[in-house]
């Protein structure tokens, strides 16, 4: 018997989906430039619930499609980031930075 092979959807794989291109903004490096793919708050902030994050990071302008580049680091542990997102610069901690998916 002859079985013939299924084919797969590679975006259900682990490690495949379109998450798979794109990195956190906060685990990059001064001089990266990029676009937001996504907003992913889940489990980055201590303080305020995704909801809350989420508002907030859109509010400030990180949406979809926004072009974005970070344009310093902080001296010790690199942290806050200073981030250009449009036109406008924001400051961002790295753990906020990470609920924020690029590409």
């Amino acid at each position: 018997m002859m079985i013939s092979p299924q084919p797969i959807d590679a975006a259900s794989l682990p490690g495949q989906g379109p998450e798979a291109m794109h990195r956190p903004l906060g685990a990059l490096h001064r001089g990266f430039s990029g676009h937001v793919f996504r907003i992913l708050p889940a489990a980055h902030s201590n303080t305020l619930p995704a909801e809350e994050m989420e508002r907030r990071l859109i509010e400030l302008g990180f949406v979809e499609g926004a072009r974005v580049a970070i344009l310093h680091e902080g001296l010790f542990g690199r942290d806050p980031i200073a981030v250009r997102v449009n036109g406008a610069t924001v400051a961002l901690r790295r753990r906020e930075a990470m609920a924020i998916l690029v590409s």
